[in-house]
């Protein structure tokens, strides 16, 4: 399977996940987690009462939902399945309305959208979802903030440091604004105008890729951080975020008004005023 299209079913999916399938009760306390490989993570999944059976799936690039582990409240005994039954890095914290994933030692493969899930009524409930992010130390996505003004126009980059390989890279991007409850994905998809250099050092594997998205005319809903999700050799890497800020200007504007004389009212004494008007530049 080309990674393009495994990568295109993974956010694809993602969206499903995210978007249709959808309740407030169920709740993550974050849509993103960033943590170095060989770190040991907590994913936190809270339901409300009405739900008997609880599950965490696993979403990863160019593969099915993978159902991760159950727990029938009642019961309180968690069960594993799949390839997660006899690892001892997945574990798993239940109590009273609340059942977390304890993922130590974090591999390259747990990369990957984890989604709680809880039954009612033999309906799945769904609640977001959990983007794992993780970070090596051999490849590498470098994101830098960004400060711009209302109608300036901007060229986000992220720029991938990685072992060279056969295959064009697939780049998307998904935006996460602030008090946003979950990202939006914008889709960007075999730019030409990226340049990738290779090492300079003599029979060195790695090379450099830059990547762009043109931002014009921007407006104050533009704000927000910007992750860049790269399809390289195989795996998904993603950057640490672009944080773009919109900073507008306010234009103060003095009006000198003297000896202002009302007819209809009795004649006051002379005076001055000075007014102050703002505006927001559009």
């Amino acid at each position: 399977i080309l990674i393009s299209s495994t990568l295109t079913l993974f956010f694809f999916n993602l969206l499903c996940i995210l978007f249709i399938v959808d309740t407030e009760d169920i709740s993550h306390p974050s849509p993103l987690l960033h943590a170095h490989l060989g770190d040991n993570v907590i994913l936190q999944c809270f339901y409300p009462d009405r739900n008997s059976y609880i599950s965490w799936y696993k979403l990863a690039v160019g593969q099915k939902p993978q159902l991760v582990s159950t727990i029938y409240k009642y019961d309180g005994g968690a069960q594993f399945h799949t390839e997660f039954k006899d690892n001892p890095r997945f574990t798993v914290q239940s109590g009273n309305g609340f059942f977390h994933l304890h993922i130590s030692n974090t591999q390259p493969s747990d990369s990957a959208t984890y989604v709680c899930g809880g039954i009612n009524v033999n309906v799945m409930e769904f609640k977001n979802g959990i983007i794992l992010i993780l970070k090596g130390s051999s490849k590498t996505v470098v994101q830098q903030p960004v400060s711009e003004s209302p109608g300036d126009s901007v060229t986000l980059n992220c720029t991938i440091h990685t072992e060279t390989c056969a295959g064009e890279h697939s780049v998307y991007w998904f935006r996460h604004g602030s008090g946003e409850s979950r990202p939006g994905i914008i889709y960007t998809h075999g730019d030409r105008s990226d340049q990738c250099e290779k090492s300079p050092e003599a029979g060195s594997p790695t090379q450099s890729c830059v990547y762009n998205l043109p931002k014009r005319n921007l407006s104050l809903s533009d704000a927000g951080t910007y992750y860049c999700a790269v399809a390289s050799c195989g795996e998904i890497l993603f950057g640490n975020g672009t944080k773009l800020d919109i900073k507008d200007s306010l234009h103060y504007v003095a009006l000198n008004l003297s000896n202002k004389k009302n007819r209809f009212r009795r004649q006051r004494s002379n005076m001055e005023e000075e007014t102050v008007y703002s505006g927001i530049r559009q």
